[in-house]
């Protein structure tokens, strides 16, 4: 097994074909078809099912292409910090659920990053897309979020990923919207009572084994008619502090951002579904210093936001 072999298998993977990868290659299809061969053989394992569609990843294909992937990245990062005498940057990346706590974490985390050369990689994603940042994407942390009744689900497939995980805290979701809205008014707001109103939901839930159409109908209550999927959080604020019709689940969120937005929270005693947020990072790999401090401002915004929201 030889670097070039790593680089054709996951150009492969990418392409979904030989030939459309051996174009980007710039090589002959017969070649590239050969290598891969070679090295499904040096590694005793079958990389890519072959079939009319095209190349597609066998299980363990796509394990190996997870590791393929980090080494050519690896191999890139070593290139980048001796050529030329550059020097070396230290860096830092999560993947994370779309979370105010989160978020504010991260803000204070920059802040105290000092003046040496760094890079900071902060995605805001779903629990799968998270996961594949960190199996194939070279992100080192990530938090995912997930009701406490697919707590085995989830665990069940991080062990089987060779993932470590650890819960940062656990939530009763609340409810924002606009000052004005009717909802703002009420004591106690209850299922029933959002029916006429407008939802701002996410419009990527993840949950593994089940499929998108039935985890989001244990996700998303059945009395609502009128939703609005969003995919970032900028979009999702917009839209509430612009409609006093909407509303928004969440976990708890900072006062500060609430004024911002001219927003209020309230709390819906029947929603009594525990959610959690659980750091993951890969089997082996050691913290950083840079690690280490975004944890510390997670724990730390946990205990000043979930607390209270609580």
């Amino acid at each position: 097994m030889n670097i070039l072999h790593l680089k054709y298998a996951v150009e492969v993977a990418k392409a979904g074909s030989i030939n459309k990868a051996a174009e980007v290659l710039l090589m002959g299809q017969p070649n590239l078809s050969r290598a891969i061969k070679e090295l499904e053989a040096s590694l005793g394992i079958v990389i890519f099912d072959r079939s009319a569609k095209g190349m597609v990843p066998t299980p363990e294909g796509q394990e190996f292409l997870g590791y393929a992937t980090r080494i050519l990245k690896q191999i890139d990062q070593v290139e980048e910090i001796y050529r030329d005498g550059h020097k070396s940057k230290r860096k830092f990346s999560v993947s994370v659920p779309r979370a105010c706590y989160i978020s504010d974490a991260f803000s204070r985390f920059a802040q105290k990053i000092g003046e040496s050369p760094v890079e900071l990689f902060y995605k805001e994603t779903n629990a799968l897309r998270a996961i594949k940042n960190i199996l194939e994407a070279d992100y080192k942390l990530g938090i995912i979020r997930y009701a406490q009744s697919f707590d085995y689900h989830f665990k069940k497939m991080l062990g089987e990923k060779g993932l470590m995980y650890e819960t940062v805290t656990h939530f009763n979701y609340s409810l924002i919207m606009r000052k004005d809205s009717p909802l703002a008014n009420k004591e106690s707001i209850k299922f029933s009572d959002l029916t006429p109103f407008i939802e701002i939901a996410h419009a990527d839930p993840y949950v593994p084994h089940l499929s998108l159409a039935d985890v989001k109908k244990e996700e998303l209550p059945d009395n609502i008619e009128r939703r609005i999927f969003v995919f970032e959080r900028a979009s999702q604020f917009e839209l509430l502090s612009s409609n006093n019709q909407t509303f928004m689940w969440v976990s708890p969120v900072p006062q500060s951002l609430l004024d911002r937005y001219g927003l209020v929270q309230k709390y819906c005693e029947e929603n009594k579904k525990i959610y959690k947020d659980v750091l993951i990072y890969q089997k082996g790999y050691q913290l950083s210093e840079l690690d280490k401090m975004f944890i510390e401002e997670i724990l730390k915004a946990k205990k000043e936001y979930i607390k209270k929201g609580m």
